[in-house]
């Protein structure tokens, strides 16, 4: 497991070494702000970060706030800026992932790169294929964009006898568009996503197709069965929130699952949110216990003996 300090994430989405996810994202979100702060509190030996076509301000920013963390001395850090040459831009991620390589091989490291925005990639590789008179295909890009993409993304990887290159991209929607050939071949590269729109990291969008791996056995026993619980009782709240919606009336029931949809939200959702792991899983048990009863749990007995918060304990308010 490679640690973030975002709940979301190590408590719903685990991120695995070796794992290439992206974040999709659309224009505004703050996904930035999101893989700088994963940047900062990750336990990997080393990240390497790449910008593509970042604005000068953005750069200065995030350069600043790694000064300030004292994260320089273990961050590589490869910049192509908005005013750069568009040509410049298809190196970012080789070298990032180049140097990942090296000291996972050479120093056995757990390497994390950060790649940020590889749908500006995908249009810095149209643009100078149309300089070169290629053809374009599906909606003007080049009919090797898939190829071009994995080549990097499946660099992702664990070294026998050495250390690990985990990948961790944004890659922004434009208009909104999840079957925009950026998003849609990366969807097919990658395993799994992590979805941010309205500030929120959302539950249902996101996901981890390796997290199975470490859920439980690297983490916590309660770590798989509590995240199972709080995801459907979040999806039973949906459907309360529905029957708002429709004018339905609610039962007592009801009330508390839109309860817990408003804590699970400030409390887990919420991209500003930091967390260790084991901390969001007493926060998720605490949460659980201010909006239910055990019997309404779907956690087996022996947990809920185990972990359910008693009277003293106080909760979280």
């Amino acid at each position: 497991m490679l640690r973030t300090g975002i709940p979301m994430i190590d408590l719903f989405n685990t991120l695995v070494e070796s794992q290439k996810i992206p974040i999709f994202s659309v224009a505004g979100e703050p996904h930035d702000e999101l893989l700088l702060r994963i940047g900062l509190q990750t336990d990997a030996d080393i990240v390497a970060v790449g910008t593509i076509a970042m604005i000068h301000e953005a750069f200065l920013a995030l350069r600043r706030r790694l000064e300030e963390a004292g994260r320089l001395s273990r961050t590589i850090l490869f910049a192509n800026l908005a005013s750069d040459p568009v040509a410049e831009r298809l190196l970012v991620p080789d070298l990032a992932l180049a140097v990942a390589e090296r000291f996972a091989v050479e120093e056995r490291a757990r390497t994390l790169v950060l790649l940020t925005d590889m749908t500006a990639f995908a249009d810095a590789l149209t643009e100078v294929g149309l300089a070169q008179d290629r053809v374009p295909a599906n909606r003007g890009y080049l009919g090797d964009l898939y190829s071009e993409l994995a080549r990097r993304y499946e660099r992702a990887c664990r070294f026998r006898d050495g250390g690990s290159v985990t990948v961790l991209s944004v890659c922004t929607l434009p208009g909104g568009d999840v079957t925009h050939p950026s998003p849609a071949n990366t969807g097919y590269i990658t395993e799994g996503q992590i979805f941010l729109h309205d500030g929120l990291i959302d539950p249902f969008g996101s996901l981890s197709r390796l997290k199975q791996r470490v859920v439980g056995h690297a983490t916590r026993e309660d770590h798989g069965p509590l995240m199972n619980a709080m995801i459907g009782l979040y999806a039973e709240a949906q459907e309360a929130r529905r029957k708002v919606a429709l004018g339905f009336d609610l039962t007592e029931f009801d009330h508390r699952l839109l309860r817990y949809d408003t804590l699970f939200r400030a409390r887990f959702m919420e991209v500003r949110v930091n967390l260790p792991l084991e901390q969001a899983l007493d926060l998720g048990w605490r949460t659980l216990a201010e909006c239910f009863t055990p019997d309404e749990v779907p956690i087996r007995q022996r947990l809920l003996e185990t972990y359910w918060p008693r009277a003293g304990d106080g909760l979280v308010p």
